[in-house]
């Protein structure tokens, strides 16, 4: 019995209500496995795949929550038990040593959502971006302003209008004007385009000024007005380096090259020393600052008019060619000296590259203005500068080293079709070839190598220019145009075939797999140029027929010669008797038909006697080297599977 004071605690209602709050968990888990469930699917249609779906399994349904137990009616109250602690109402059976274990049940995928791509951003027209229109504007400005500076001190002066002292002072007083303005703007919010754009006016317009004073009214010497539009230059790229503006500086050098020819009255050679200024002003500029575009503008101007002037002056003789070669050897100096130094700074400066080839140009073309010495010497010259640069100065990019070279090797092509003449050319041009070839062999040096590739292919065109096959199969042209100096080209053709496969080799340039065509078609040029060389024999010896006949049946025996040197190789050596054996036999056949073709007609005598007996005594020792070669072959097989019977 339960006293008032201390009642007593039905065990059983105790456990009605933990069963109870047990039955609804399980509820609730339940639910949460279906939510899983259900944001599975969810995601697998927000995310469509291009594989084909998986075939969906059996869903799992939801288990019913059990029914919470009916409360039973009060039983009579009992004596109090000792209390006990709290027994779970479901304990799983223990598994059997022998039962495989349960299924682990997979966790459902996690919901990923789709990426949401990036909003689409409508492209803003070019004239509507910031500084575009202002540029614009500005640049227009100021070609319009320099044309009228121009006219001031042109047009004017043709008028009458004004003095000359007023319409210079005019001039002067107006590019200062546009200097302070530019300056003032520039520093002010937003006026970086409006400053840049007033003194770029302003510092073209008293070069113009100081080019009209020298020109046009004759007050200095263009010698003394060049030094001072130097200052003048220099005093814009100057300022333009410390804004920091390309455009400025761009914008002095391309008014002032531009609108001097208006002053000078075309092109002449008084405006080559005004444009020559131009590309010395803004030199200093480039060795703080990589500006590209101020090395073009800077060049491009007085190549160009140098290379205007050049032409003009081919009609004409007198001094002018002169100071034309002057003009020349100056911008090539400066360009190639310049370009050096900023090529030492900055390596991969490819303007500076491209400046050296294009300051060189004019060199070339002025040694045309010359007799056949002068140009000779004008071209070995420039060639010596490339080629002196290109073996003292390191380091250098390879860029540059392959300009220098490539000018040079252009240069001293010149200079051997120049002084060479006709007859002597493919002499000297292959005799080049060799010379580079084997320096880049013994240097490993690939871009003189190349110099000397370019080389021998030249000199063969040349060379096959000069002996053509139907001068070789023609009696009295062989004799009339075949002579000692063709049997030196021959011979020199030869070792310098020979040259330029065999250092590609060393070079790297030709792997193995590819090595035999290249001999093949070596072989090739070498029997083209030793059947040259054995007609030209023959003609410079005798100068008559005969020496034609003679040679053509020395040239008969050779190609049978190097036929059987070709079978008998592939014998030797197996690595090759593929290719040997084609070349052997291709050459014999072609051996037998100029023997029975052409020789048979032209050769009479003693010399079709002999190549008769030659050739068949070759293709005898050809056919008994072959039979010996196959017989021991077959007794070598023979006695190896002798000698494996008898071990079994």
């Amino acid at each position: 019995m339960s006293t008032p004071g201390n009642p007593s605690v039905d065990p059983r209602l105790i456990a009605q209500l933990s069963g109870d709050f047990s039955a609804l968990g399980q509820q609730m888990r339940h639910v949460g496995e279906n939510l899983a469930i259900l944001q599975a699917q969810l995601s697998t249609v927000s995310q469509p795949s291009s594989e084909p779906a998986p075939r969906p399994g059996p869903v799992p349904q939801p288990r019913s929550a059990q029914p919470p137990q009916p409360q039973q009616p009060p039983q009579p109250q009992q004596p109090p038990q000792p209390q006990q602690p709290p027994q779970p109402m479901y304990r799983p059976p223990a598994p059997h040593p022998s039962a495989p274990p349960p299924p682990v049940s997979q966790a459902p995928p996690q919901f990923r959502p789709a990426p949401i791509p990036p909003p689409r951003v409508a492209r803003e027209p070019w004239w509507q971006r910031d500084g575009v229109i202002s540029r614009i504007l500005a640049v227009a400005g100021v070609g319009v302003t320099l044309i009228g500076v121009v006219m001031l001190l042109v047009l004017a002066a043709q008028a009458g209008f004004f003095g000359p002292g007023l319409r210079v002072a005019s001039g002067a007083i107006l590019s200062v004007v546009l200097v302070l303005l530019g300056a003032r703007v520039f520093d002010r919010p937003g006026g970086r385009v409006g400053g840049i754009a007033l003194t770029a006016t302003g510092i073209a317009g008293a070069y113009l000024d100081v080019v009209a004073v020298a020109v046009v009214y004759h007050w200095l010497l263009p010698a003394l007005a060049m030094v001072v539009a130097l200052g003048v230059a220099g005093v814009g790229v100057a300022l333009a380096v410390r804004w920091s503006s390309q455009p400025l500086a761009v914008l002095v050098v391309t008014g002032a090259a531009v609108l001097a020819p208006v002053l000078t009255d075309g092109i002449s050679l008084t405006l080559i020393g005004f444009l020559f200024v131009v590309q010395v002003a803004g030199f200093p500029a480039q060795l703080v600052r990589a500006w590209p575009y101020l090395a073009i503008t800077r060049t491009l101007p007085v190549v160009l008019a140098l290379l205007i002037v050049i032409v003009d002056l081919a009609a004409d003789d007198g001094q002018m060619r002169t100071w034309a070669l002057a003009s020349a050897v100056l911008v090539a100096s400066f360009g190639l000296v310049s370009s050096i130094m900023l090529l030492r700074r900055n390596g991969r400066d490819i303007t500076a590259t491209a400046m050296i080839v294009t300051t060189a140009v004019p060199m070339l073309l002025v040694s045309d203005l010359f007799g056949r010495v002068q140009s000779t010497l004008i071209t070995l010259a420039l060639a010596a500068a490339m080629f002196g640069t290109w073996m003292v100065v390191r380091p250098l990019p390879l860029h540059a080293r392959s300009a220098l070279a490539g000018t040079g090797a252009l240069a001293l092509l010149l200079a051997c079709l120049v002084g060479a003449g006709g007859e002597s050319a493919p002499l000297v041009v292959l005799g080049m070839a060799t010379l580079f070839l084997t320096i880049g062999g013994q240097v490993s040096s690939r871009i003189a190598y190349a110099v000397g590739a370019a080389f021998a292919v030249i000199g063969g065109l040349i060379f096959l220019d000069s002996a053509p096959p139907f001068v070789l199969v023609d009696e009295y042209s062989a004799v009339d145009l075949l002579g000692i100096t063709t049997v030196l080209s021959g011979l020199v053709l030869i070792g310098t075939v020979v040259l330029l496969v065999w250092y590609a080799h060393s070079l790297r340039l030709i792997r193995s797999a590819t090595a035999q065509p290249v001999w093949v078609l070596a072989g090739l040029v070498i029997l083209y140029a030793v059947t040259t060389v054995a007609v030209s024999v023959g003609t410079a010896i005798t100068g008559t027929s005969v020496g034609f006949i003679a040679g053509h049946c020395v040239a008969t025996i050779v190609w049978m010669m190097a036929a059987t040197a070709a079978l008998v190789f592939g014998l030797a050596h197996r690595e090759y008797a593929h290719t040997a054996l084609g070349a052997g036999l291709a050459l014999t056949a072609a051996a037998l038909a100029k023997l029975f073709v052409f020789d048979l007609a032209m050769l009479d005598g003693l010399f079709r006697v002999l190549a008769f007996l030659v050739v068949g005594l070759l293709l005898l020792l050809a056919g008994t080297r072959y039979a010996r070669e196959f017989a021991e072959r077959d007794t070598g097989r023979g006695s190896s599977v002798s000698a494996d019977s008898a071990e079994r």
